[in-house]
Parts: C-alpha cells; structure tokens; sequence
C-alpha cells in the first residue's frame, strides 16, 4: 500500500494540472477575445499617456 500513498499526490497534482490547461485553452479566443482585447488596449494608452504626460510638462 505505500506505493497507492506515493502515487496519489503526483497523480492529483497532474489531474488538476490537466484541468488548468483545458480551462486556459477553451478560455483563448472566442466572444470575449474582442472585449479582452479593447481592456487591454485602453489600459495601455492609459498608461502610456500618464507615462509621456509628467515628461512632456518638466522639459
């Protein structure tokens, strides 16, 4: 029986690796791609224009 104690939490770890791999795969892409995508674009330019803004007014 201590071969079943060291086999369960590598085969737990690898079930619920395999589930994080499938739950990231179906989530890429698809209806939301276009709203993620916009998120990210706008949090850029925000940071971005912050960044160039305290820049532009010492010079």
């Amino acid at each position: 029986m201590d071969y079943v104690s060291a086999l369960v939490p590598p085969v737990v770890m690898a079930v619920f690796f395999i589930g994080l791999i499938v739950t990231i795969v179906k989530t890429q892409g698809g209806a939301n791609k276009a709203k993620e995508d916009a998120a990210v674009d706008a949090a850029v330019s925000r940071a971005e224009s912050v960044r160039q803004s305290p820049g532009a007014g010492s010079a």
